[in-house]
């Protein structure tokens, strides 16, 4: 299956990664002085979650999955 979408963002994340040679540090340091910049402009910058999401119920997803 093939999304135009997720093609887009993947050919600019390659275009971004290779204008900065691959190097993480250089990606990470661009990409926040971004984020800074965008902050400083009034957009909105939302902080990732303090704790991952609790499991889900799992004995519920085997009953509700299981073959009949």
């Amino acid at each position: 299956m093939s999304d135009s979408i997720v093609q887009e963002v993947r050919a600019i994340r390659e275009q971004h990664a290779a204008s900065m040679d691959y190097d993480l540090d250089r990606i990470y340091a661009d990409l926040k002085a971004r984020q800074k910049k965008h902050a400083a402009e009034g957009w909105v910058i939302v902080s990732p979650p303090s704790s991952p999401p609790s499991e889900p119920n799992m004995t519920l997803q085997r009953t509700r999955f299981a073959r009949r």
